[in-house]
């Protein structure tokens, strides 16, 4: 086994199931060389210091300012700027000091880039900011305030739409009567219930951001205003507006489309909180209390918030490891599964590495504690969870901008409707105006638009986690669907990444098994990850191992000493050949186990020869599997390993592997993804090594192993947390399904408008008679939003 060998090996000696090395922030030497990977990356883009968003450098949307250069992402981001700049860099600077915790930051579902450290409504849609992190008992207070509003009103809603419809018929009251009763019970409607509407739609225009509240703002203030104009003033109104007595008002129409759009963002809260169903059952695995071992020996239960590093801490069978640490006590199973995915438990034993919120089978453990609070594995894993799903896809840029320009389309289409209602429809034809434009407003929701892709990214992010895939950002989703080409590091990826007994072979009168306890009995005093193997293999089949005396070891060659009276030399024919020991006896046999992949060391007893043993780095049981799956979705796999040419392609053929480059260094990988980008290729790199880091970044989908570095997994835009190939394709599956959900919504978010607007400004009027009630347009346009969150959350049930 070549020197990089060795160094894999000792790596994932260390890293093969201890998760929390990897998914903890990157500090030392490993942040700084992942910051030199992401640096030029950063250099290209900027903040826009007015919304928040990431802008590139050659936007021409620019200002300058005290000598310095900010950009924009539009020219109304730059206009604000201009003309209050010292308001926004004070607000930046504020939170550049602002908390980071992430169970703190609120932002918005539909606008990923507005953060703040406080609840709020978003200054661009005007939605309820949320917290980054989900809360695990807390109800949404936005959905507690608008079920409080609709239910107190709905009553009122009724009332006055039954007496606007039968009123007149009956008889009931005067018709002047009439409109003023409808007057008191549409007033706390409109005003207390659809105060945070209005509320909105003013912050909309101080902002200069047009929005779904803008529509309804507008929309139902009008109807509302002309009503209490036609009530408390009708003389103002001409003859041809009166109709069944009194001037026609609308205050039944202004309080069912608030009583409509509360129920509709009820339903859509309901549905919506359904989207961090998975970091909810995250958060809801770790346990609640530690039973923390005190410096005189007593033991007490404390909450999780007051464990630190270093305490000592019980963990009882049956009980959830508190926090992640190492074991200094006990030996137990541990059910690991709900990070791995693994259902098989874990033994655990003095020297291990136990992961928080993972489940103690039967034995007693003491752990010292290492990492706690936002440090622990869980918790990384839910934020890297929430930061893909509030990150923007690249689908989403079109609707974005499509919705920045639809609101004011809609408000322009709504006047033309107005007017030419009123100067060229049928009697009373200012009042049909009024109330197709209302209509217009109302039906011309673009919360539909905006949802349409946040909605199945949020579900995608939660299903890819709750199967072991993380997904940094939603391009990551977005992109993964179009890989043609993977790149794959061996060590560690294909293969287990540390080394494992094959076989011993004896010779001149010695067995095979008194070859390997021989070699194991030399080797307990040696620290190299092959000597642990060897001796590992020896124990598990009962060997007795004898005392070694004389230990002597020799870099790059072997090891010496002397067992039960006996000189021993165990190392490669470089050692052998010190020795004065022939090892042509057995050249041949060493051939055929290099020729698949095997490290091959020689023994010799008192300077003979007594035999041989193979070690190698096994392939991973699922990662035939996971290459067929990939071959069958016609992707072109291509191995790139640092290990020497013919180990390289003993694992490529064994796993059929056409194309396969070895002793490459992380350059060389490099240059590869580069190649093959070059070519017009849709480039995957999956590795698991700091070696990887640099080919993991400049992949157009990076693939990082949970069970390798640091680095490598900061470096990478997806991570398999069990180092399973085969999430490969589950994750390429998703991304499918995620990309065509989108498209789903986004249709029918176009479709719902195009067909809507029409038909609310009347155009069918003239040759069907049909016009489009306002409250039958609050109907759909809650609907529509209802129907496109409904849709994302199929993607929950997608198979991967």
């Amino acid at each position: 086994m070549d020197n990089h060998r060795h160094v894999r090996g000792e790596e994932h000696g260390h890293h093969h199931m201890d998760l929390e090395r990897h998914l903890h922030v990157v500090h030392g030497s490993s942040a700084h060389q992942h910051h030199e990977l992401e640096a030029s990356a950063d250099e290209l883009t900027e903040k826009d210091p007015v919304c928040g968003m990431s802008v590139s450098t050659d936007s021409r949307f620019k200002a300058e300012h005290q000598g310095k250069t900010y950009r924009f992402c539009s020219e109304q981001c730059e206009d604000k700027f201009v003309a209050e700049p010292q308001k926004y860099l004070a607000s930046s600077a504020e939170a550049a000091l602002a908390p980071t915790q992430e169970g703190t930051i609120y932002t918005c579902p539909m606008h990923p880039e507005i953060r703040q450290d406080h609840p709020g409504n978003c200054r661009i849609c005007g939605m309820t900011l949320e917290p980054v992190i989900p809360q695990l008992e807390e109800e949404n207070p936005e959905l507690a305030d608008f079920q409080r509003r609709f239910w107190w009103t709905l009553p009122l809603s009724a009332a006055a739409l039954v007496l606007a419809m039968f009123g007149h018929r009956f008889g009931w009251m005067a018709a002047a009567t009439q409109s003023w009763v409808e007057l008191v019970l549409a007033t706390p409607v409109v005003l207390w219930a659809g105060y945070p509407f209005f509320e909105r739609c003013v912050r909309s225009f101080i902002h200069r951001s047009p929005n779904m509240w803008t529509l309804i703002g507008l929309g139902t203030g009008a109807a509302y205003v002309y009503s209490v104009v036609a009530t408390v003033a009708p003389g103002v109104f001409p003859e041809t507006f009166v109709e069944h007595g009194r001037i026609g008002v609308y205050f039944e129409a202004a309080a069912v489309i608030i009583s409509l759009t509360l129920a509709g963002q009820v339903l859509e809260l309901r549905a919506r909180s359904q989207t961090s169903a998975a970091i909810k059952s995250l958060l809801g695995l770790a346990p609640k209390t530690a039973r923390r071992i005190n410096p005189d020996g007593s033991e007490e239960d404390v909450p999780l918030t007051h464990v630190h590093v270093g305490d000592r801490l019980r963990v009882r069978p049956g009980e959830k490891v508190p926090v992640d640490g190492v074991v200094i006590e006990g030996t137990s199973s541990v059910d690991e599964s709900m990070i791995t995915g693994e259902p098989i438990p874990v033994t655990k034993r003095v020297g291990d590495h136990a992961i928080g919120a993972t489940m103690n089978a039967s034995g007693s453990l003491v752990i010292e504690s290492e990492r706690v609070g936002s440090q622990t594995v869980l918790s990384q894993i839910v934020q890297m969870v929430a930061q893909a799903q509030r990150s923007k896809a690249p689908m989403q840029r079109m609707a974005d901008k499509v919705a920045g320009v639809f609101v004011v389309a809609v408000v322009t289409v709504a006047i033309l409707t107005f007017f030419a209602w009123g100067l060229f429809g049928p009697q009373p034809s200012w009042v049909y105006g009024l109330v197709n434009a209302v209509a217009v407003l109302i039906i011309a929701c673009p919360c539909a638009l905006g949802l349409a892709t946040p909605m199945s990214i949020m579900v995608a992010s939660g299903k890819g986690a709750s199967n072991g895939v993380l997904f940094r950002d939603a391009a990551a989703i977005e992109n993964l669907r179009k890989v043609d080409t993977l790149i794959v590091d061996k060590t560690g990826t294909l293969t287990e990444g540390k080394p494992a007994f094959e076989r011993s072979v004896g010779t001149n009168g010695f067995s095979d098994m008194e070859v390997l306890r021989l070699a194991a009995s030399l080797d307990q005093g040696s620290e190299h990850p092959l000597a642990a193997t060897i001796v590992d293999a020896a124990r598990q089949r009962d060997l007795p191992l004898d005392k070694t005396e004389d230990f002597e070891s020799s870099t790059g060659i072997g090891v010496r000493g002397t067992v039960a009276g006996k000189k021993l030399a165990l190392g490669n024919t470089v050692l052998m050949e010190a020795e004065g020991v022939s090892a042509a006896s057995l050249s041949q046999t060493a051939d055929e186990l290099r020729a698949h992949g095997a490290s091959v060391m020689y023994l010799a007893v008192e300077g003979k020869l007594a035999g041989l043993l193979a070690v190698s780095d096994p392939v991973k049981a699922t990662t035939p599997e996971a290459l067929q799956r990939l071959k069958e979705k016609g992707i072109r796999v291509v191995m790139a390993t640092g290990d020497g040419v013919v180990t390289a392609k003993a694992v490529a053929d064994k796993l059929g592997i056409d194309e396969f480059h070895g002793e490459v260094k992380p350059a060389d990988k490099l240059a590869l993804v580069s190649k093959f980008q070059g070519e017009g290729r849709v480039v995957a790199m999956a590795g698991d090594g700091i070696n990887d880091a640099p080919a993991l970044a400049k992949a157009d989908v990076g693939i990082a192993m949970g069970t390798g570095t640091d680095v490598a997994m900061n470096s990478a835009h997806v991570t398999l947390v069990k180092g399973d190939l085969r999430g490969i394709s589950r994750a390429r599956q998703l991304s499918e399904a995620t990309i065509a959900n989108m498209k789903q919504n986004l249709g029918f978010a176009f479709i719902y408008n195009s067909l809507g607007v029409p038909l609310a400004a009347g155009v069918l009027y003239s040759t069907t008679g049909l016009l489009l009630s306002p409250m039958i347009a609050a109907l759909a346009m809650s609907l529509s939003s209802l129907s496109v969150v409904s849709n994302a959350l199929r993607l929950s049930k997608a198979q991967m």
